[in-house]
């Protein structure tokens, strides 16, 4: 595939109101991870990691973009039949429940990054089950969580 494969993963301590870590990488040469200070939650951060993949790269988005995530939740709001966020949009960023989404200010900037392209998808990737990126995004997301602070490591291309 010409394109680019970047996993994305999020992380929490002491959910849902500790200190959360997010993080994104193509491999272990090219990543980024961010800290948010509590409280926070793994839903957001699952979110935060997914939107600044695509931020990071929305430059890139002439190619074919696979983020892949080990969050049903990021996921599904893509590719359940119907996709969630068609219906929210429709509804007004109301839930079936007729209750506002929760996240929505992580979700929206993610579903407008999202939307004008047909070549951005997501991947579902079962977490803690071996597969070595889902892995190293998982151990920088954490690192970022209990250190307070992330790291920059994305060259200009």
């Amino acid at each position: 595939m010409d394109g680019l494969i970047i996993y994305a993963d999020g992380s929490c301590l002491d959910n849902p109101r500790g200190n959360g870590g997010w993080a994104w990488a193509i491999d272990r040469s090219v990543y980024v991870s961010g800290h948010i200070a509590s409280p926070t939650t793994n839903q957001r951060m699952e979110l935060t990691a997914a939107l600044e993949a695509l931020r990071a790269h929305r430059h890139r988005m002439d190619v074919p973009i696979v983020i892949v995530s080990d969050s049903k939740y990021v996921v599904d709001c893509f590719f359940a039949e119907p996709p969630w966020w068609k219906k929210w949009i429709l509804n007004g960023y109301l839930g079936s429940d007729r209750k506002p989404i929760k996240n929505q200010d992580l979700w929206r900037p993610l579903i407008e990054l999202y939307r004008p392209y047909s070549n951005v998808s997501f991947r579902w990737v079962r977490g803690h089950a071996g597969d070595p990126m889902n892995e190293f995004v998982d151990a920088l997301a954490t690192a970022a969580a209990r250190n307070g602070h992330g790291i920059d490591h994305n060259p200009p291309f």
